[in-house]
């Protein structure tokens, strides 16, 4: 079984294919460019050069979320297009759980991060064993105090990963917490981990395209600004 999948959720843009789980072409970018810029023509270069096109797909993956508002809409905008086009059925996974797939080797507990500003993270928490996940918090946006607070009640030391690790992993040890970061080519979100947590979601998690939609966890910044300035003219 084939899939492509597809990451956009944050800085760095990726696609991968998989052959039953396992990466075997794969193209990845973090230089500042909108994802608007870079995603599709990675995908069509990888492709191209594997010698492989969308009808050779049995699924496409995409991150749905949570993560960067834009980037997301981008994402799953692509996989759309694609899945519509070759009329192939879509593997949407959570942005959190594709990035602890690549650390499943690790026996320990893997915490998720990802930087949602204002002193708070998108965050989930697996256990990692033999190659498995255990999924043990849902995905969530958290303060950075609430989550130290949680995530105190876990045993042995904890494995960061994402685009806001240094940033939780800072906050946790800076509270006497054992921290350390995901290896730093594993550290970012990857379509290799989308694809692997799609994967494991064949064929049962499979939907039309017309059912992706992002999934953000919390307003954007413009919908809070604008709930606060509705309440304000509420209370005059």
């Amino acid at each position: 079984m084939k899939i492509l999948a597809l990451e956009s959720s944050a800085k760095a843009a990726s696609c991968a294919v998989l052959a039953d789980g396992v990466p075997i072409a794969t193209a990845w970018q973090a230089t500042g460019l909108t994802h608007s810029r870079t995603l599709l023509p990675m995908v069509e270069a990888m492709l191209k050069n594997s010698e492989l096109t969308v009808a050779d797909m049995d699924a496409i993956a995409v991150a749905e979320g949570p993560g960067s508002f834009t980037g997301l809409r981008i994402g799953v905008a692509a996989v759309k297009g694609l899945a519509w086009a070759a009329e192939k059925p879509c593997l949407p996974v959570s942005t959190l759980e594709a990035m602890a797939w690549p650390l499943a080797h690790l026996e320990g507990t893997v915490v998720c991060a990802m930087d949602a500003r204002r002193q708070q993270i998108y965050n989930a928490v697996f256990a990692a064993e033999g190659g498995a996940l255990t999924r043990l918090r849902e995905d969530r946006a958290i303060s950075l105090e609430d989550a130290a607070r949680d995530l105190g009640y876990l045993c042995g030391p904890l494995t960061v990963v994402g685009d806001g690790a240094r940033l939780c992993r800072d906050f946790l040890t800076a509270r006497g917490m054992d921290c350390r970061l995901a290896p730093e080519h594993l550290l970012l979100q990857s379509a290799v981990g989308v694809g692997m947590a799609a994967w494991r979601k064949w064929p049962e998690g499979a939907v039309d395209a017309q059912a992706v939609t992002p999934v953000y966890l919390r307003l954007s910044q413009a919908e809070r600004e604008r709930l606060a300035r509705l309440n304000g003219e509420e209370h005059q």
